[in-house]
């Protein structure tokens, strides 16, 4: 992978320089950062950071990376939660923007399942060739989003986009929402 030029960006608010400056500080020797606090979007949420990465979602993105740097955002992430406390206090979205572009929604209210769910993001690269099994996935899909079940204790495929119609998975299989 490239180093040179990569752009990720960040769109944010209740956000914290603080917490904003310690990401940057991870990011800015593999990216090129932009940077865009937002007005409040949902209401339920004190604080949101939606995180663009430029590449696919896979095991060439976590060396290139490297282990000792994502751990230090998986710390960042835990910590702004352990700042906010229990409850609808932050939502984070991280976007991987391959093909598909692959998004995982944290926003679980208990402190203990947020850090859970964290820590097992990168679990979803052993199960990823079996969500993308055309098989087992609406036709031509251009977006997996995937939501963390604290009841389950994992990630869940939640939505799929395919030619701009949304599919949820429910159970074992996918309906058509829109």
């Amino acid at each position: 992978m490239s180093e040179n030029n990569l752009k990720t960006h960040l769109r944010y608010y209740g956000i914290s320089p603080w917490e904003i400056e310690v990401m940057y500080s991870y990011l800015n020797p593999r990216f090129v950062i932009s940077q865009e606090e937002i007005e409040p979007e949902d209401e339920e949420f004190v604080s949101f950071l939606d995180w663009y990465i430029p590449l696919d979602f896979n095991e060439e993105f976590f060396k290139w990376f490297e282990f000792k740097r994502w751990e230090q955002i998986k710390a960042v992430f835990k910590e702004m939660k352990r700042r906010r406390g229990s409850g609808n206090a932050i939502k984070i979205k991280i976007n991987f923007l391959g093909n598909p572009k692959i998004t995982f929604v944290l926003d679980t209210e208990e402190k203990q399942w947020y850090d859970n769910s964290i820590e097992k993001i990168d679990f979803v690269l052993e199960l990823l060739p079996y969500h993308l099994n055309p098989e087992k996935i609406p036709s031509d899909v251009s977006e997996l989003i995937y939501k963390f079940d604290p009841k389950a204790i994992r990630w869940r495929l939640n939505f799929a986009i395919s030619n701009e119609k949304k599919y949820v998975f429910n159970g074992d299989k996918w309906s058509l929402v829109s």
